[in-house]
């Protein structure tokens, strides 16, 4: 508040507030000169009331101080004070909105340009994983996250004992919990009494399972978020990536859903191959993922042919199975069971 080089002005200034009260709206430079009251002190009285809302002034510009032809009104306390309060409040809601903005753009740099070195963050993250016992920690972590589906293939056999019924109660869990399983083996594993029957018994409890005669090398993908592969695949202790970001696991999906295609489903493998050693793996390849719904673009880019090298390898698969369209050649590969 406006005080004068004495301390008054509060005093005067409420004297004047109280005259004006008494009297009504009136130039204020009577009031003043009623009071006996300076120039320099009517100045500072004006800007006080005026500061706490508690006066306003008509009939003349009031911007810079009261001017002798002014009129001041008094206003209610209540109000002035109900007006303070909502322009403290207004101010208040700005001054916030501006520093949310300000940290906002700051914490915006700092994740730009100090956290990552300068570089633009990447929806990509890429953790490399030493040692069996952190590698079983995050296989345990991925198991104990799937919400829809996990997706694996086994290039080598697997350990037998405990490990495969561990690995039943595992997928018992999941697909309890609505989750899809999916593995692809090496068919040649089919021969091992203990693996074929661990093959069977996950197809009891609703896995999917399917042999490929190659598998290129391990992979977990978890709800297409996920995905766990070999540093190497030549050399399995030499650690494990894991891949965190659509961006990055999409590619592995792919990679995954072309084994998948082209794999035989088990149970029905001797009929698959009776069927199939008539046809090319290409031809095989192609009437599976047409089945399963792929676009001609897709089949032709997953094969690395041409779309007119496709129409034609559909057109042989087509006169193989004797069938005059593609949905009747999907039939057709159905009941001989070369297809889910």
């Amino acid at each position: 508040m406006a005080t004068s080089s004495g301390g008054k002005s509060s005093e005067q200034a409420l004297s004047v507030y109280r005259e004006l009260r008494a009297r009504g709206s009136r130039p204020f430079s009577q009031l003043t000169d009623v009071l006996g009251l300076t120039e320099t002190q009517a100045a500072e009285c004006w800007a006080e009331l005026e500061s706490l809302g508690l006066i306003t002034g008509t009939g003349a510009d009031t911007s810079t101080g009261p001017q002798a032809e002014a009129h001041a009104t008094a206003v209610d306390p209540e109000v002035a004070l109900l007006r303070i309060l909502a322009r403290e409040t207004q101010e208040a809601r700005e001054r916030q909105e501006r520093t949310e903005l300000t940290f906002a753009a700051v914490e915006e740099l700092t994740r730009r340009y100090l956290r990552g070195g300068g570089a633009v963050p990447s929806e990509v993250e890429v953790e490399v994983l030493t040692g069996r016992s952190r590698i079983q920690q995050t296989l345990e972590g991925i198991s104990d996250t799937v919400h829809t589906e996990i997706a694996s293939m086994h290039p080598g056999a697997l350990p037998t004992g405990d490990f495969l019924t561990a690995g039943l109660d595992r997928d018992r869990r999941l697909i309890e919990g609505g989750a899809r399983v999916r593995a692809i083996y090496q068919q040649r594993f089919l021969s091992v009494p203990a693996l074929a029957e661990y093959f069977h018994r996950q197809i009891e409890l609703g896995v999917e399972v399917r042999l490929a005669a190659v598998v290129p090398l391990n992979m977990i993908l978890s709800d297409r978020r996920l995905a766990l592969l070999p540093i190497d695949p030549e050399d399995v202790d030499a650690g494990a990536i894991l891949a965190r970001g659509s961006a990055l696991v999409r590619s592995y999906t792919a990679l995954y859903d072309y084994c998948w295609h082209t794999s035989a489903v088990l149970g029905r493998t001797e009929d698959y191959q009776h069927g199939a050693d008539r046809l090319t793996d290409q031809q095989q390849a192609a009437i599976r993922m047409l089945a399963a719904g792929m676009k001609d673009e897709k089949i032709a880019r997953s094969l690395g042919i041409s779309l007119r090298t496709l129409s034609r390898l559909l057109s042989e698969v087509m006169q193989e199975l004797g069938a005059s369209s593609r949905f009747e050649a999907g039939v057709r590969a159905t009941k001989l069971g070369w297809l889910d």
